[in-house]
């Protein structure tokens, strides 16, 4: 179905410049995450462990589809939560028990994907970790 006439005009057309702009912005966004918050320093050995154990077990496609997803998790909740900190902090930079629970609620969303990502690793690495050390 076309859109309306005003809406036609007001729409943006797609550009590739801004397609890459967008990219930089998102890649400027995981330099800061990456340089400035201690938990993803965590994340990083974490995620960096896991790929050479998994390279050493030479697993195949499967496993490793659990591995990346896991992995992916672990980030996306991360990179949201320090999103959410950022605002929360820009917004009220003095202490309000609100903001500070709704910190909570995001660190806990990391704290779940974390668990969550232990476990996809034991299931996935652990058989193949215990064979080749038994």
């Amino acid at each position: 179905m076309p859109l309306p006439p005003e809406t036609e005009r007001t729409r943006p057309r797609f550009a590739l410049t801004a397609r890459l702009k967008s990219v930089t912005y998102a890649a400027r966004g995981l330099r800061v995450l990456l340089m400035q918050e201690h938990n993803a320093w965590l994340h990083l050995a974490a995620t960096i462990a896991v790929i050479a154990c998994a390279l050493v077990l030479n697993l195949g496609a499967d496993d490793w589809r659990w591995l990346v997803l896991a992995i992916a998790l672990v980030w996306f909740a991360e990179a949201v939560n320090t999103a959410i900190e950022a605002l929360c902090d820009r917004i009220c930079p003095a202490f309000d028990p609100a903001i500070g629970r709704i910190k909570d609620i995001a660190a806990g969303a990391v704290l779940i994907a974390a668990l969550a990502a232990g476990a996809i690793g034991l299931l996935t690495l652990g058989p193949p970790l215990l064979a080749r050390l038994g």
